[in-house]
């Protein structure tokens, strides 16, 4: 365990080291230098910070507030001559853990500061499990949303070729917005869920061969509003998410799509980006009813339709670094992932 010994009096740091190095399995890390020691403790965090009241540029309360926006569990312990108060119930309210007085009592400063080590294991061990158990979580909800996934793909002409894509088309979206790299692995994630509302579409017209007529239609486009009901009832914030994009990505830009006919940015991001990825792929594919558009038919489509079907942002963005895309469409062909399903 690492501890930090911050003292601007040079004298100090020996005493303080010394004392430190009595302790097993503890390694002192000592600075005269305030500011120093804080950038060493941000990059570091410590399992211990000793620091002196009064030092010169950073005291050491003021050092204690910034080491705490980071490391809020990081025991603090101040050495100081001031009795007052006050100052000690200010450095409590910044963060300081325990106090000890100068001059120092070498019993008591092993025995604080033996307790504080433990108390830091402690937090970290509970971290730690918190990450797991967190961890463990975020899986679940990855898994429930693949099954789910499936479960929808078994009912759909589409194959799971076109849901891999779809999804693969969405992240390389994101990217190209700007989008962080954690709410591009939420688009990735979440996206296959798109149309688990068919679940609920009658057989007669999710695998009719041919073109639906305006009632079938009808029926058709309350899956949208269906996958909406079935993830929301999710308290899982992934699965709020799949439900927020199952409900809005057959919204269009000029406010003529559907369940709601929502309009421009009134219309979630994620809803706007699946919208793209979604229409590529399914033109780019071959269906029952129909045969597969070529790649610059379906380009030509996305391109006039940027402005009233599709937000002309993600439109742009979708062709930013193309290769990309037609990359993903080669590798998970769709015979190719037949094949691959054969095989396992």
């Amino acid at each position: 365990m690492k501890v930090a010994i911050i003292d601007d009096v040079q004298m100090n740091v020996v005493l303080l080291k010394a004392l430190v190095q009595k302790l097993p399995d503890v390694e002192p890390v000592c600075f005269t230098d305030p500011q120093m020691a804080l950038d060493w403790c941000l990059a570091n965090d410590p399992d211990l910070v000793v620091v002196d009241f009064l030092m010169p540029g950073i005291n050491g309360t003021e050092l204690t507030q910034k080491f705490r926006a980071h490391y809020p569990e990081t025991p603090v312990l101040m050495v100081t001559a001031n009795h007052e108060m006050s100052l000690r119930h200010q450095a409590l309210e910044l963060g300081v853990t325990d106090f000890l007085n100068k001059p120092i009592d070498h019993i008591e400063f092993l025995a604080r500061a033996k307790n504080l080590l433990a108390l830091s294991k402690s937090h970290k061990h509970l971290a730690q499990a918190v990450r797991k158990a967190t961890a463990k979580l975020v899986e679940q909800e990855r898994e429930t949303i693949f099954c789910l996934a499936r479960a929808a793909e078994y009912r759909d002409p589409a194959t799971g070729a076109h849901i891999l894509r779809m999804a693969l088309y969405a992240k390389h979206i994101a990217k190209a917005l700007g989008l962080s790299q954690a709410q591009q692995d939420l688009l990735l994630q979440t996206s296959p869920m798109h149309d688990i509302g068919k679940v609920a579409t009658p057989d007669m017209i999710l695998l009719k061969p041919g073109k639906l007529t305006t009632e079938e239609f009808a029926v058709m486009k309350l899956h949208a509003s269906i996958g909406f009901e079935i993830l929301s009832a999710n308290s899982s914030p992934m699965l709020q998410v799949a439900a927020e994009i199952a409900y809005t990505h057959h919204e269009k830009w000029d406010g003529n799509g559907y369940p709601r006919g929502l309009k421009g940015d009134n219309i979630p991001l994620f809803g706007r980006i699946v919208a793209i990825a979604d229409v590529f792929d399914a033109l780019t594919s071959v269906r029952p009813y129909k045969q597969a558009w070529s790649v610059k038919d379906a380009s030509d489509l996305l391109h006039t339709s940027a402005g009233n079907h599709f937000d002309p942002a993600c439109v742009d963005a979708f062709f930013t670094d193309f290769d990309e895309i037609l990359t993903i469409k080669s590798h998970f062909a769709d015979a190719e992932m037949a094949h691959r399903d054969e095989s396992a």
